[in-house]
């Protein structure tokens, strides 16, 4: 009986085994909700946006460099001092200054002060000093970021 009993059982176990993986297997699913589509929006504009806006109406004409030096400076001086002047405000370290070169030995830097929030703007305090045939010219101020990206003066001081 013993022997028996040892046989039998894994016998019936193969057995039992056998009968339940021949028929179709199925698995239930629990029910999947789709989420909606989310596409994210930055809620500031990237660089490259705030920079396109920006340079559009940003100009050393406005009152961001000395207006003798301004008279004396050709269009690639005003170009690259146009230049600087954004990207210091935008971009730029305070005490750090951005230098930039001209035709003819023109040279000049604008250095930029720590943001400050002004009547919910972003303002800062700029020098851009400016050197033409050897003579300096220096404006200091301050420009504040509109709502539209466009820098300008709100202060300026020769």
């Amino acid at each position: 009986m013993n022997r028996f009993v040892t046989v039998a059982i894994p016998a019936l176990a193969l057995l039992l085994a056998g009968c339940a993986s021949s028929g179709p297997t199925r698995v239930a699913q629990a029910p999947v909700v789709s989420q909606p589509a989310v596409v994210a929006q930055p809620l500031v504009p990237t660089t490259a946006q705030t920079v396109q806006q920006a340079r559009l109406t940003t100009s050393i004409a406005n009152g961001f460099v000395d207006p003798a030096a301004l008279n004396l400076m050709t269009a690639k001086d005003s170009s690259e001092a146009n230049s600087a002047q954004f990207y210091a405000l935008q971009f730029g370290r305070p005490g750090a200054p951005r230098q930039w070169a001209g035709d003819k030995g023109t040279t000049g830097s604008v250095a930029v002060g720590p943001y400050v929030r002004v009547n919910n703007l972003d303002c800062r305090d700029f020098t851009h000093s400016v050197k033409i045939s050897g003579a300096d010219y220096v404006r200091k101020g301050t420009a504040c970021r509109e709502q539209n990206g466009n820098w300008n003066v709100v202060q300026g001081a020769a």
